[in-house]
């Protein structure tokens, strides 16, 4: 599983966030696939060489947003992307999706918000003209 997942301690954007960045861009091009297993938070943190708690941050994150469930017995486990009007079949390209994920890692490491992030975005795309 590490070998998708690297932590830059000399980055701005905190390890955690770094992480869940990563497990999210894994899941949305289906390297990921549901009800994959992941590495306990203490086997990932000992593989990055960071504390357990990073790791935790990064898995809690990601329960939240529904990507994973972590279950008692079954561990931590990939629950697949939202229905977020993305094409279905892994037809967003990995290179595509890392580049967001560049995007995000930037903006937050420059301070800036998600709705700061997103209006960015909107103004990029024409889409603060048309109200939306």
């Amino acid at each position: 599983m590490t070998a998708g997942i690297a932590v830059d301690l000399r980055s701005a954007v905190p390890p955690y966030e770094q992480i869940r960045l990563q497990i999210t861009s894994l899941i949305a091009v289906r390297s990921l696939a549901p009800g994959t297993r992941l590495p306990t938070v203490r086997s990932l943190a000992a593989d990055l060489g960071i504390a357990a708690g990073t790791v935790a941050r990064a898995y809690k994150e990601l329960e939240q947003a529904g990507l994973l469930a972590t279950r008692r017995r079954n561990g931590t486990i990939v629950l697949g992307m939202p229905d977020d009007g993305l094409p279905a079949g892994g037809a967003v390209p990995a290179d595509l999706i890392a580049a967001v994920d560049r995007y995000i890692a930037e903006g937050r490491g420059a301070g800036l918000d998600d709705g700061t992030l997103l209006g960015i975005l909107r103004v990029r795309l024409g889409l603060s003209r048309l109200g939306q």
